[in-house]
């Protein structure tokens, strides 16, 4: 599963036992969409080396999966009253801690329908438009969209999702249009720095990488990573971080792969600095374990964040798949030029889709409300401490 895939019918065929194990949820129906292209922008590069007293640090939120089923694309009609789809409300629960961060990311893991539809949820997703509308507002600043289903509908859907995208002002890294735009890193701005993201997957599938474009999705390869953090330090990144598409579905635990990559991912440096500065994963669909790892914070999987009643390997309703957290990280300037800026506060947020609402729940702010939900946050905080993030300063925050 974690092999790369890129030929013909039997890696079409194993598409679809790859999705059907992971990413099910209940079994789907169709539904309707638009689209619109827009230049990107990135963001300038920031004041270079000597002026680190002047410059002010930042908070940056990410979270994990969006996944919208048939169930899902069903409860956003109902919220919009018969016009469209309003995804809005499933996000109102984690807004406030969303919007207040300097840098918010997400991971936008499926790809738009066409105008007019038809939207369809597992096995070959193809999203309302109307969710990027709803992550913009709720906050988020960029998503990753490299994923395992960036190639659902191929060319022409990873297109119609970076223009959607576009059109609602949230930002992208992982796939892309173009050639240039592939070349391109993402930079963004967060308090004094210039913040990179960057992002890849372990697979599409089996879906082929489009005839002529083998720049189209970002693939997981060390090396390419390495080099593409370098560049983006040479385009004014003060900042890098990495959004990864990895793991083992259903596994609580990072797997070999995700541990090895890990370490050699954050053991690069140049001149003494480390190349990459934050390591934020999903895929697995569950919570998985924060780490620091050579200096440098690793999430391994932020399980989802929206997604309908999940549907383990074994074929059963598994309540983890709707359990996630958002990692909330404080980055302060150097304290020396040419040195990295330093992480000075570690958070997680436990959360929870809550599918019989379609809410998003920001668990300890439920718990304060009186909502018996307890044991659902201890069984999220244990799995995120199991590789003794909290020596390291790890807290929990609300």
């Amino acid at each position: 599963m974690m092999q790369r895939t890129r030929q013909g019918a039997m890696a079409f065929a194993a598409a679809l036992l790859t999705a059907a194990t992971g990413c099910a949820g209940v079994v789907d129906t169709p539904e309707a969409a638009p689209s619109r292209k827009v230049p990107i922008r990135p963001a300038a590069p920031s004041a270079a080396g000597g002026g680190a007293s002047a410059l002010t640090g930042f908070t940056l939120v990410a979270s994990g999966d969006v996944l919208p089923h048939a169930s899902i694309i069903r409860r956003a009609a109902e919220e919009a009253g018969g016009r469209g789809y309003d995804f809005r409300p499933m996000l109102s629960g984690v807004k406030s801690v969303v919007s207040r961060a300097d840098l918010a990311i997400c991971h936008m893991e499926t790809v738009y329908g066409q105008e007019g539809g038809p939207y369809t949820g597992y096995p070959a997703f193809k999203s309302p438009p109307e969710i990027a509308t709803a992550l913009k507002e709720t906050g988020y600043d960029s998503c990753s969209t490299a994923s395992n289903h960036t190639l659902d509908d191929g060319a022409a859907g990873l297109g119609r999702t970076l223009d959607a995208l576009d059109k609602a002002g949230v930002r992208h890294a992982g796939s892309a249009r173009t050639a240039e735009e592939a070349a391109t890193p993402t930079l963004l701005k967060a308090g004094g720095a210039t913040v990179a993201q960057l992002a890849y997957t372990y697979d599409t599938n089996g879906y082929p990488l489009p005839a002529g474009q083998p720049w189209a999705v970002n693939l997981l390869d060390e090396q390419k990573i390495i080099a593409d953090a370098r560049a983006a330090r040479k385009a004014g990144a003060d900042v890098v971080v990495v959004s990864v598409h990895w793991g083992t579905e259903w596994q609580t635990a990072p797997d070999e792969r995700q541990l090895t990559l890990g370490r050699s991912l954050t053991a690069s440096q140049t001149d003494g600095r480390p190349d990459i500065d934050l390591i934020l994963g999903t895929h697995a669909h569950v919570p998985q374990a924060y780490e620091k790892v050579n200096g440098t914070w690793i999430i391994y999987g932020m399980g989802d964040q929206i997604a309908g009643d999940m549907i383990n390997h074994a074929g059963a309703f598994d309540p983890r798949g709707n359990q996630g957290t958002l990692g909330r990280f404080t980055f302060a300037p150097p304290k020396a030029p040419g040195a990295r800026w330093e992480v000075t506060a570690a958070e997680f947020l436990p959360q929870w889709f809550d599918t019989g609402r379609g809410r998003v729940v920001n668990l300890n702010a439920a718990i304060k409300a009186g909502e018996p939900l307890t044991a659902v946050r201890d069984t999220i905080r244990d799995v995120v401490l199991a590789r003794g993030a909290a020596g390291d300063g790890l807290v929990m925050g609300e």
